[in-house]
């Protein structure tokens, strides 16, 4: 099984490991693309705050976060596990896994990035500030920039079986799986079920979203579970206490969306 995650906006601090090494980072195929965002970012923001606070679309409270991108290269590091932060990560808890599901979490689980299109949870990453929105002034949009050097490597990483896909949209534009990989690809969305008058609405909302997919991981991870297939993921999600609607895909070439129903958070 192979989980694909969206990063946070909020990043906690670096920590005291030591400085970057791309060539160490998991899916070593996206080692050059890596170090091309990354000269692009880090010469945006040595060079021109100005610039590199619109390019980054930061607000004044966040310029502070230009001098971090500048200084990357010799930043200290932490696993990327414990430098994304927020609801997501909160739920997924990766800190309090005992060490069969962390172990499972290091072999599963990949965080889509703008700066490094997908690292591993155990990858030691600095902290800094690019989503995949920017547009570098030599790279373009990064989501466009990501496909190819995406479509190189992760269709091997996903092997043979489940590709669970818990990205955001913007994430979801640097890699699409093509088809019979489509076709062991759950994408899920998280809807809220009120009633109104007698009548269920149910309704998309963030926060809903975030914290229950951390929790669909967490449970998969801590129970073992590890889903051939899309359906087979349907099964496990509803003996795991989730309420699942599921839909097979029309025709082939095709991702199973998966409906993950709540009440409350």
């Amino acid at each position: 099984m192979l989980v694909l995650l969206p990063p946070s906006e909020g990043k906690a601090a670096g920590g005291e490991g030591a400085p970057l090494d791309t060539g160490a980072l998991s899916l070593p195929g996206l080692t050059a693309a890596r170090e091309e965002v990354l000269g692009e970012l880090v010469e945006l923001c040595a060079a021109d705050e100005t610039k590199a606070q619109e390019v980054l679309g930061l607000s004044e409270g966040l310029k502070g976060e230009i001098a971090k991108n500048a200084g990357l290269r010799s930043a200290p590091t932490r696993p990327a596990g414990e430098i994304y932060t927020g609801v997501l990560y909160d739920a997924l808890g990766l800190a309090s896994l005992d060490a069969a599901a962390r172990k499972r979490a290091e072999g599963s689980l990949l965080v889509f990035s703008g700066l490094w299109g997908a690292v591993g949870v155990s990858d030691r990453i600095p902290s800094y500030r690019c989503s995949m929105g920017v547009k570098l002034p030599g790279l373009g949009a990064l989501g466009a920039y990501w496909r190819a050097p995406m479509a190189e490597v992760l269709p091997a990483a996903a092997g043979d079986g489940l590709v669970l896909d818990l990205r955001s949209a913007a994430y979801a534009t640097a890699w699409k799986p093509k088809g019979e990989l489509a076709g062991r690809t759950a994408t899920v969305r998280v809807l809220q079920s009120k009633i109104v008058a007698g009548v269920e609405k149910r309704t998309v909302v963030s926060h809903f979203n975030k914290a229950t997919k951390g929790r669909l991981v967490r449970d998969l991870l801590s129970s073992g579970r590890a889903p051939d297939g899309p359906a087979e993921l349907v099964e496990a999600l509803r003996e795991l206490g989730h309420a699942v609607e599921a839909q097979a895909p029309a025709k082939g070439g095709k991702a199973w969306a998966v409906d993950v129903i709540v009440t409350e958070v």
